[in-house]
């Protein structure tokens, strides 16, 4: 991250998303917005070779400020990975691709409340002891 780069950023994106960037990625970056998921994930893209490091030129700004990689899409995530050239907005083979029957993307729920967690139907093996008292005669 250079000096001149965030002073730049400064001024093309404004005080307040320059600062909401330098906390939540930790980099000052203006670039051009390509599309929106369905997530509400923003995907930038600056085309100066003379500002970005090769290959980084290209983010998500993530909506939610717990994120990780499964909150975006696969066809975003070509997109991301330079697998394809133009983003799923403007691809025609994506906007033909996605069949109707198509379950919808969910992210990767592992650790949170909404993990999956399968129960079980088979009698335990081991028992807890119950203590029995025998009846007395009166």
């Amino acid at each position: 991250m250079s000096v001149a780069r965030t002073v730049r950023s400064f001024f093309r994106v404004g005080p307040r998303e320059w600062w909401r960037q330098l906390q939540y990625i930790g980099d000052a970056k203006s670039g051009t917005l390509v599309g929106t998921d369905r997530f509400g994930n923003r995907y930038y893209e600056n085309l100066n070779g003379h500002e970005e490091v090769p290959g980084r030129h290209r983010w998500v700004d993530y909506a939610q400020h717990e994120f990780n990689a499964s909150q975006v899409p696969p066809e975003w995530h070509s997109w991301i990975s330079h697998i394809r050239r133009d983003p799923p907005t403007e691809d025609p083979v994506i906007q033909k691709m996605t069949p109707p029957w198509q379950a919808p993307y969910y992210e990767n729920l592992t650790g949170t409340r909404a993990a999956y967690r399968p129960y079980n139907t088979v009698a335990p093996k081991i028992n807890a002891w119950e203590p029995r008292t025998a009846r007395s005669r009166q």
